[in-house]
């Protein structure tokens, strides 16, 4: 089978799943051209998650040539939590796990709340509203922005420094993507240069303040560097804004093209857990992940060489129908629902908790408020391969 990631067939961006379905029948372990391998079975993803000893995070050399070594994208890209092994991600992630315990994230809960129904308020009356701009970009922006405590009138710029920085990660860019990334890395470490030194000067509470928490580092003396503690900062930002936005805009539309599973959320709310699981399963707000082989492995019975950069296809593996009963079909009573939204083992997305709950209050409040929502014409893709979701979602509340 021929599938190539860098040359993409028509049609793949608006439907990827007929794709997905094709590809885990008849190659679920796919070369690619440039010798890079395209992983998309259930079973694989989860095994290379949880080997940190055979597959690394690392990607000082799969991203050299892509945004060149002296590049802010590649210094960005290269120092963030996410594409890093130990002892940095160890340290990294400890001082993030630390502020976002179950107990912080509960005390989260009222600001969230009074921070959606706030939007609901302001879209009441309006003929047409977006989902997206309106209501669910502005969700993970004012909660993230909470937690590093940006002020809120500086907030304008992170959606899209945020979008600009994580479109460089698409599997093919043009010029313009690079340099639309490279600025915007500029401009927010500009930006957070600032907020640090405002911050070392006036600290926050650790207990509250994510910001102060990784300036200050942990009880037993870990500290971030300067370049360490600003990217990881964009990290934080970026991280949580895409996906959760993607989250909520995926969940509303596919409840408004799923009646009956409205109708039952409508009777039944405490099932909105399970709707939130499924949508994260259904259209996976991050559709792809990458590892690079540390050794030769074998997968699927294909041999691959070490250094062997690894497309793990999150959003095929939550088709898998090895996996899942009825793959193409949107139910949240699914139980057992062992997706791979959130990735697995030690590089599991450490803020998966806080996405569940911003997604779980933005549905559940949006759902109370205009239960007879409906999209008009015109939704609008959001046109990337690594990341799905809309970029409008035009309604009639």
């Amino acid at each position: 089978m021929q599938f190539d990631l860098a040359n993409l067939p028509e049609g793949f961006r608006d439907d990827p799943f007929p794709y997905y379905a094709e590809l885990l029948a008849r190659a679920p372990v796919l070369r690619q051209p440039d010798g890079s391998v395209l992983i998309c079975r259930h079973a694989d993803l989860d095994r290379i998650y949880r080997d940190t000893t055979r597959f690394s995070s690392d990607k000082t050399r799969v991203f050299a040539p892509v945004f060149g070594r002296d590049s802010l994208l590649y210094a960005h890209h290269t120092t963030s939590l996410v594409f890093n092994d130990p002892p940095l991600h160890t340290r990294v992630r400890r001082i993030m796990t630390s502020a976002l315990t179950p107990r912080a994230i509960a005390r989260m809960e009222p600001g969230l709340v009074v921070a959606v129904d706030a939007l609901l308020d302001a879209m009441a009356g309006r003929a047409e509203v977006d989902l997206i701009e309106d209501f669910a970009a502005a969700i993970p922006i004012q909660i993230i922005g909470n937690l590093l405590d940006v002020p809120v009138e500086e907030r304008g710029p992170l959606r899209d420094w945020s979008l600009a920085i994580l479109g460089a990660l698409e599997p093919a860019l043009s010029e313009a993507e690079l340099a639309r990334g490279n600025c915007a890395v500029e401009e927010f470490l500009e930006y957070l240069r600032d907020l640090v030194a405002r911050r070392r000067a006036a600290p926050g509470d650790p207990e509250t303040d994510v910001l102060t928490r990784l300036i200050q580092g942990t009880p037993e003396g870990e500290q971030l560097s300067e370049a360490e503690l600003l990217h990881n900062c964009i990290f934080i930002l970026n991280a949580g804004h895409e996906t959760t936005t993607n989250l909520i805009g995926n969940t509303l539309a596919l409840l408004h093209d799923h009646q009956g599973a409205r109708a039952h959320l409508l009777e039944q709310p405490e099932m909105m857990a399970g709707a939130i699981e499924e949508s994260l399963r259904f259209l996976s707000p991050n559709q792809f992940g990458n590892r690079e082989t540390v050794e030769a492995v074998d997968i699927g019975g294909i041999e691959i060489a070490p250094g062997t950069n690894l497309h793990l296809c999150i959003g095929a593996a939550n088709r898998d129908p090895e996996v899942f009963a009825e793959p193409d079909r949107f139910d949240i009573t699914r139980k057992p629902n062992r997706h791979l939204a959130f990735a697995g083992g030690p590089h599991v997305c450490v803020g998966l908790s806080l996405a569940r709950l911003e997604g779980r209050i933005a549905v559940e409040r949006l759902l109370a408020r205009y239960p007879g929502y409906a999209l008009a014409p015109g939704r609008v893709p959001g046109g990337r391969i690594r990341f799905r979701g809309y970029a409008a979602l035009p309604a009639r509340i």
